[in-house]
């Protein structure tokens, strides 16, 4: 099999070949846009393309050289690690962190072992996440009234009561949804205290995303307000959920639980057969977790539970690797500690 770099005009070609919005041509374009240095490649046979590969490398303070950045790519394999190394050795990157899009239904039996034995015994060791190893995966192709059947008994009351209090859910993928969305994404991040990219990063993303038609915007109006905001990506006949936002007025009218369900719907009228939830706890999760209201709130729309393969760093400085990983930790520590003390200090 033949690997090269790709062109700009195979920009179509590409996109049919790869899974997951963060592996698609814009997705890269836009991570380009803000800084990072983004690498695809190409995997030919008789000069068709098979499969490719989008990498993005992120500059490492102090330490010097670059951290990779492979999500939700293809099962790995040879050719996929030779080519990373390759990519790598080009960025003087101390590792790759590769996040593979390979999943298996929670209880169904798993090969993720195999997959994991092949990274570790190929220079990879386990790393610290940057997509949770779960998520809920709902099958579109099923009937609409079937789906709604799928609910949670709780989850099916609110959808019906958001509708009866007159939520609205509206489309408005435009500069103003994008705007619409960034003002409740920052109160729910200072009312929460939980991290999110700013503004700047959203804007940069509509600006990029917004013409392939692959990023949409969805509003919950209540009272002619926009009470939440979502930003759904489609990509290959898969809905994806990756960026919610509400507001702390009138949380009784159960507006979150209304969109989902009109997404699910919306998948559904533009042909999608999945609608990933993107991210949740496992199966057996803590309630004291942040995330456990999410968690929940996906469940009740009857999807699957999945595990991913996981995360593993493909090291290829090993004695930098060892230092980045210990200021890592540290950082992370700091930034958990400051994050608990916004939650009790809401003032500061």
């Amino acid at each position: 099999m033949l690997l090269r770099p790709l062109r700009d005009q195979e920009r179509t070609q590409y996109n049919q070949v790869v899974e997951h919005p963060l592996q698609s041509w814009e997705w890269g374009e836009f991570r380009a846009k803000t800084g990072l240095q983004v690498e695809r490649v190409g995997f030919f046979d008789n000069a068709r393309l098979q499969k490719g590969l989008q990498v993005t490398f992120h500059p490492i303070p102090v330490i010097g050289g670059t951290a990779g950045y492979c999500p939700k790519g293809f099962m790995p394999d040879e050719e996929q690690l030779a080519a990373l190394r390759q990519l790598g050795q080009q960025h003087n990157a101390l590792f790759i962190k590769l996040e593979p899009n390979v999943a298996q239904k929670v209880g169904a039996p798993s090969g993720h072992h195999r997959i994991a034995e092949f990274l570790l015994a190929n220079g990879a060791v386990p790393g610290k996440p940057l997509f949770t190893r779960y998520t809920f995966q709902l099958d579109l192709t099923r009937p609409e009234d079937e789906l709604f059947e799928k609910l949670n008994q709780k989850t099916r009351y609110n959808v019906n009561l958001a509708a009866k209090k007159g939520v609205q859910i509206v489309e408005d993928t435009s500069d103003n949804g994008m705007e619409q969305y960034v003002q409740v994404l920052q109160e729910t991040t200072s009312r929460q205290g939980f991290y999110a990219h700013g503004p700047e990063y959203f804007r940069t993303m509509w600006q990029t995303l917004g013409a392939s038609g692959m990023m949409r915007i969805f509003h919950a109006v209540y009272d002619n307000q926009v009470i939440v905001s979502w930003v759904m990506f489609i990509f290959n006949g898969v809905l994806y959920y990756p960026y919610g936002a509400s507001r702390s007025i009138h949380r009784d009218v159960m507006a979150s639980n209304l969109m989902m369900w009109e997404m699910i719907k919306f998948g559904k009228r533009e042909g999608c057969h999945t609608f990933d939830m993107w991210g949740s706890l496992g199966p057996e999760p803590n309630q004291h977790d942040p995330w456990f209201g999410f968690h929940r709130f996906k469940k009740g729309y009857g999807g699957d539970l999945v595990e991913f393969v996981g995360t593993y760093d493909l090291v290829l400085n090993p004695p930098l690797y060892k230092i980045f990983r210990i200021a890592d930790n540290l950082r992370w520590t700091w930034l958990r500690t400051q994050t608990k003390l916004k939650r009790l200090l809401p003032g500061k």
